[in-house]
């Protein structure tokens, strides 16, 4: 069944209430921070991963953080960067950025809404979907440049291959 079926009753739906249907569908912890915004945390296969969204009525916009903990070495700052940039040429429904203070990585992502249109459950869950595979097809990548001295370059090579098959 759709997840959309549960709203077809309804215009006016608040994409948070989405958002918290959609967190109690796949089991998520989170936590319903205020009315327009909702923190969860989702498991991936490399760690898990903090999500925050929340709705700006002003434009319109459903915005979305996906964060994960990185402090590395003062030394590696400008490399991280570096892979940073080399990610961000290769997504395009997102991006990166690190926030130094904060010593996490994150991964950001708006979906405007303009004109008073609703956002379907399906476009909501693929939003999260999308930023969680980001993080975890660019974690390693991250990894490399950050402490086992890798070349930014090099580092990609990996997040850029598939793997094929099952072993």
């Amino acid at each position: 069944m759709p997840l959309s079926e549960d709203y077809s009753l309804s215009d006016e739906i608040h994409p948070i209430d989405i958002v918290e249907t959609l967190a109690e569908h796949h089991a998520w912890d989170f936590d319903r921070v205020a009315d327009d915004q909702i923190a969860m945390a989702v498991e991936g296969q490399w760690r898990g991963y903090s999500l925050t969204l929340a709705w700006s009525s002003a434009d319109e916009t459903l915005r979305l953080i996906c964060t994960f903990e990185m402090e590395p070495p003062d030394g590696r700052l400008g490399a991280l960067y570096e892979v940073l940039n080399l990610t961000n040429d290769l997504v395009w429904g997102g991006g990166f950025t690190y926030w130094t203070q904060q010593g996490l990585m994150v991964w950001r992502y708006g979906l405007l809404l303009s004109g008073g249109q609703v956002a379907a459950p399906e476009q909501i869950d693929q939003m999260i979907q999308s930023a969680v595979a980001a993080c975890e097809r660019f974690y390693p990548a991250f990894q490399l440049v950050a402490w086992a001295d890798h070349a930014p370059e090099d580092a990609m090579k990996l997040a850029i291959a598939r793997a094929y098959g099952r072993a």
